[in-house]
């Protein structure tokens, strides 16, 4: 049962920071306004935000590795 559930907690955040990373890449991000009840768009917007913070995370981690490089 605790597997499952960190397993689809997991999933949720790899989802949340792919949708970041595409928001960083291109702009393009899910029209939040377009959800008419305001606290499932609540609920929305701050599961994006933990997106956001974990791909800052993961950017952080990757840029101190000597494994990674950035190429411009």
């Amino acid at each position: 049962m605790f597997g499952k559930l960190f397993h689809l907690g997991l999933d949720a955040l790899l989802i949340s920071a792919f949708l970041a990373g595409v928001k960083r890449s291109t702009g393009l991000t899910p029209r939040l306004s377009k959800v008419p009840n305001k606290d499932v768009r609540q609920l929305l917007r701050s599961y994006l935000e933990i997106g956001e913070y974990a791909f800052d995370f993961a950017v952080v981690i990757f840029g101190r590795s000597e494994s990674f490089e950035r190429k411009h």
